[in-house]
């Protein structure tokens, strides 16, 4: 796995470099795994193996969301932006239940086959607007709700939103059942 949080500077092409390589991974898992390793339990989760790659595919979709939020809130006043962002924090269990139950769910109507083609498209999509991102969009930046995710920091800029699915990716990649490799 390559580190992209070292660079001090935004580094496009590190970031289409990881998206890359988390792709590569992810599209071998689903050819690897069968049936009885997607069900089977993954290590430290309450979800399967199937659900966690629903999850990992779920990083990169929210990104789409949050490069919205990221230039809308970015243009607020700081305080409300602050003031969004403890609103969120304030909604965490809410949140939990969510991401929870919304990776079970997504399984259920997301088989590996289909998996993989969200898995291009998010990661295609994605991957051309970081492309036509302009340097100071990158450089926006806002408040972001800290207990949503450990990869969330106190503030987040756009290029540093445009990484966190990769470095969520292989978190959990960790996480998938010991047999897998």
């Amino acid at each position: 796995m390559t580190d992209l949080w070292d660079d001090d500077p935004f580094d496009r092409a590190a970031v289409v470099a990881e998206y890359e390589e988390a792709g590569r991974e992810f599209h071998r898992l689903l050819e690897q795994l069968d049936a009885a390793d997607l069900r089977a339990p993954s290590d430290g989760t309450r979800w399967t193996n199937h659900q966690l790659l629903f999850h990992m595919l779920f990083g990169y979709l929210v990104v789409r969301a949050l490069l919205v939020l990221v230039r809308v809130v970015s243009r607020l006043p700081a305080p409300i932006g602050r003031g969004f962002a403890r609103l969120l924090d304030a909604g965490t269990r809410p949140f939990d239940a969510v991401n929870y139950w919304g990776s079970k769910w997504g399984a259920a109507f997301f088989p590996p086959r289909r998996l993989a083609r969200a898995w291009d498209r998010v990661s295609a999509s994605l991957l051309r607007r970081l492309r036509a991102e302009h340097e100071r969009s990158l450089a926006r930046s806002m408040p972001f709700p800290t207990r949503w995710d450990p990869f969330f920091a106190p503030t987040m800029t756009l290029g540093e939103v445009y990484r966190y699915p990769s470095q969520h990716f292989w978190f959990h990649r960790q996480q998938l059942s010991a047999g897998i490799s």
